[in-house]
């Protein structure tokens, strides 16, 4: 395994964690922070799989915007809420057990071998979906960043 894979695996996981830190805060700067470092992973993959445009308009605009967001959060919200004192939500039980449930099923889904291809020659992996998207379909998902952001605004 080489350093670019590991550093792919990396921001995955990071990414993943500010995920799952969005859906469990409950103060919204936490929530917005968590979005910005959700962002500045997938950022850091698409840099590492070469994709380096895209990786600029991700810090650009969706970082950028979300910076936005925070500041009229701050500016909006009145953080002597007592709503706000909790520091998770009480969703954040029922959350993890359905997340360890989904984890369970894919981990046996994976272990009884579902995911496998039926046939080698109708076989769309990972591989020939990014390849497709970053070469014909990037302009579509910056195009649409860029109609949230003018959203957002």
């Amino acid at each position: 395994m080489t350093i670019d894979q590991l550093l792919v695996y990396f921001f995955g996981a990071c990414a993943l964690l500010g995920g799952v830190l969005m859906l469990v805060a409950r103060h919204p700067m936490r929530v917005a922070l968590a979005l910005i470092s959700c962002m500045l992973s997938l950022a850091g993959i698409y840099a590492m799989l070469g994709v380096h445009v895209v990786a600029v308009f991700q810090v650009l605009i969706y970082v950028g915007a979300v910076m936005v967001f925070m500041v009229y959060v701050i500016m909006l919200l009145d953080v002597r809420d007592p709503s706000f004192t909790r520091r998770f939500s009480t969703l954040l039980v029922p959350g993890v057990i359905a997340g360890v449930l989904l984890l369970a099923v894919l981990a046996h889904a994976l272990w009884r071998g579902v995911f496998a291809p039926a046939s080698t020659t109708v076989s769309f992996g990972l591989q020939q979906f990014s390849i497709a998207f970053l070469n014909e379909y990037w302009l579509h998902f910056e195009l649409t960043s860029v109609l949230l952001v003018a959203a957002v605004v």
